[in-house]
Order: C-alpha cells, then structure tokens, then sequence
C-alpha cells in the first residue's frame, strides 16, 4: 500500500531575507591612558623648565663635548672598560670551569674567590689596590722582577685590577650558569666518542653554553662602562675625572657633570646596539622568528601607515 501523494501546490516564494547588517566595532575608550600621557607630559615640560631656569651655562656643555681632555678621558674610559672586561672574562671562564670540577680543591678556591670579590664593592677593592704598598712595599720575585709596589701599582694598574677582578667574579657566575644549561648528555656522547674533558668543554659545551652567556655578558659590559667611573678616586684620568679637573678649573663644576653623562649615554647607546645584534645571532637555533631589528620595524610600522592610507574604513 503506497502513501498518498500531497498535490497541494507550493507555497509561493516570499521576499527575500534582509542582508545581515554588518557589525560596528566600537573601540573601548582608555581615558586612564589619555591623563597619565598629559601627566607625563606636564612632568617632562616641568623639569626641562626648571632646567632652562637653573643656573647653568648651556654653552659650556657644547663648548666642552669634543674637548681634548674630554676626549682623552672618553678613550681612557672605553679602554680600562674593554681591557677589564676582558680580564674579566679569562676569570670567568677559569674560575667557573674550577668550581663545576670534582676537584675539592679548586671548587673551594673558586667559591672563595667568588664569595670575596663578589661580597665586597669595588670602590673598596679599588682603595686597597690603590694602598697595597702599606702591606707590601716591595715587589720581589726574585730574579725575575723586582720594584717598589708604589710604582706597580700605576694607577692603570690599579683600575684593572679592581675592575676585572670583580668583574671575573660576576662572570664566573654566569659562565657556570650557562654550562650547566647543557645538558649531560652532551658530556656523555662527547666522552663516548673518545673526547677528554678539556675537548668536551671546549668543542662541545662552552659552543652551545654561550646562548645563554652572551645576554647578561652584554648587561655586565654596559655596566662596567659605567662602573669605571669609581676608577677616578685612584687618580685615573678617565672621563669622569677629566671632566671634574676642567669643572674644578673653569669653575663650571655642574656643566662638565653634563658634558661626562652625554658621553656616557652615547657609549651605552653604541654598546647597546652591538649587544642587540650578537643576541640576535645567537638566538638564530632557538627562536623560530628572531626579533625585528630597528631598522625592520620602522619599516612595518610606514608599511602599516600606508595600507591604512590605501584602504580606507
């Protein structure tokens, strides 16, 4: 038996179904954002006012940037800074190697360095170099070297010494945080395929160990530009120092302070921008994008600008 057919006739088609209208996005207004900006602002336009109204002489600031003394010390300034620094980094490297050995005897050695260097300033350490003669007043080492410990103790001498001392201690900390970052395996697979320990570290650990040293080697050197500054209580002549002996001369002691902190931030600026670069290339095995260089984001942000331009809402 077959069910019966329905032959009423089709409805008639209806008027089509009004279009969706489309959304009107309302961005959320931030009023918070607006007053802090006019805050900042207001503050920022108060200290440069009371700035213009102090009592400097804004000419002997231009007059004195390229100075030769200024000059002299800039230099001075950038060569205790890199030779420190690099002292710094020989320390390191050893004392961390020392501490992570098996060997009681340099592990203790390396901790007490580090415990020492670390645990003291390096304005103090500077003063005891700079009067090491009171405890030794002569240099002897028998017939290979012999001189009185006043004329050692140049104060070149004595600005390395405090600075990469110290500054060995910190990167010792470092060094070792990034080897053990490695890991074992590494150690493991090296030593099975035949290495020593001096090849294993070498070839093997310290190559992969540097992504991690490389980011705060980089803080710790724009630090120590600025840490060099102390190197003048040891009669020094650096930056800071020449610009204090012309401020004590010229009776313009604030307006050389100046002069001294535009360099400064000129050489952390420079010393910032290598730092960004070397990050960026070791970070090249372990980010799947590396970060835009300046260059690369002004460039996105005028392409931005202009598809806004082209594409108007």
């Amino acid at each position: 038996m077959t069910d019966k057919l329905d032959k009423a006739p089709a409805p008639a088609p209806g008027p089509a179904p009004a279009p969706y209208e489309a959304i009107k996005a309302i961005p959320v207004r931030h009023y918070g954002r607006w007053i802090s900006a006019v805050v900042v602002i207001a503050l920022l336009g108060w200290l440069g006012y009371a700035f213009s109204q102090g009592n400097v002489m804004w000419s002997t600031v231009g007059d004195k940037l390229l100075d030769t003394s200024v000059l002299s010390g800039l230099w001075h300034t950038v060569l205790i800074s890199v030779v420190s620094m690099a002292l710094g980094l020989v320390l390191g490297v050893l004392f961390a190697v020392m501490r992570l050995s098996k060997n009681p005897v340099t592990g203790g050695v390396a901790w007490l360095y580090v415990w020492f260097f670390r645990g003291t300033p390096v304005y103090v350490q500077l003063l005891m170099w700079f009067n090491l003669a009171l405890i030794f007043p002569v240099l002897n080492l028998g017939p290979i070297y012999k001189n009185n410990m006043v004329d050692v103790m140049s104060p070149f001498v004595v600005a390395l010494l405090g600075l990469g001392l110290n500054e060995g201690a910190y990167m010792a900390e470092i060094v070792r945080a990034g080897i053990q970052s490695v890991d074992e395996g590494q150690t493991e697979a090296s030593h099975a395929l035949g290495m020593t320990s001096t090849q294993t570290m070498r070839r093997v650990v310290l190559p992969q160990a540097m992504r991690v040293i490389i980011p705060p080697t980089g803080n710790e050197f724009i630090n120590m530009l600025k840490t060099s500054s102390l190197v003048s209580a040891v009669q020094y002549v650096d930056l800071l120092r020449a610009t204090s002996n012309i401020g004590a001369e010229a009776g313009a002691v604030m307006e050389m302070y100046f002069v001294a902190s535009v360099w400064y931030l000129v050489l952390t600026s420079i010393f910032s921008v290598g730092q960004f670069y070397l990050e960026r290339r070791y970070a090249r095995g372990s980010l799947r994008s590396l970060p835009l260089t300046p260059w690369q984001r002004i460039r996105a942000n005028l392409a931005g600008f202009s598809n806004r331009g082209g594409n108007p809402a």
